[in-house]
Formats: C-alpha cells, structure tokens, sequence
C-alpha cells in the first residue's frame, strides 16, 4: 500500500510579508544607485556628464518595474487537509 504525500514546510510559498520585504530591498538598493548618479552629476565634466544624467532619469522606471514585479516561488502544490482519498475498500 502506497505511503500518501505529505506536505512539509519548505514546500510552502514565501508569506507576503516576506516577498514584500524582498521587493522593498531592490527598490531600495536601485534608488541607492541613482543618489550615486545624483551625486556624480556634481563631479563629472564635460560630456561623460551624461552617464550619471541618464541614470539617474531612467533608473526610477527599472526600479519601480522591478519592484512590482511578483516572483511565483512556489514548490509543490500543497495537499489540502480534507482531501483525503481512500486507498482500497476492504469491505469486500
């Protein structure tokens, strides 16, 4: 007779809390890189001002992107309690 699946705690998707978490840490750390630009902007001369420039205009948009963007980190599909499927019928 087959042993059932069981479900273990690994097997779970991330909480909310936690993808929200992780999300914030990438917005965070592109907005971090744009400061960077900002500040660039004030010490680079002459046409390489435009590295730092465009960065700090486009790097909000990829920051944003990346930060709505919900990664499925799902293992296995979680066994429902309830769900329980009789094996055999010894009756007969």
């Amino acid at each position: 007779m087959p042993k059932p699946q069981t479900s273990a705690i690994t097997s779970l998707p991330t909480s909310p809390d936690e993808e929200r978490k992780a999300r914030m840490i990438k917005y965070a750390a592109a907005m971090g890189v744009r400061m960077i630009c900002i500040g660039a902007c004030f010490f680079t001369p002459g046409w390489w001002l435009l590295i730092p420039a465009l960065g700090a205009i486009v790097l909000p948009y990829f920051a944003v992107v990346a930060a709505n963007t919900v990664v499925n980190t799902r293992g296995r599909a979680v066994e429902r309690p309830g769900a329980l499927v009789r094996l055999r019928d010894d009756r007969a």
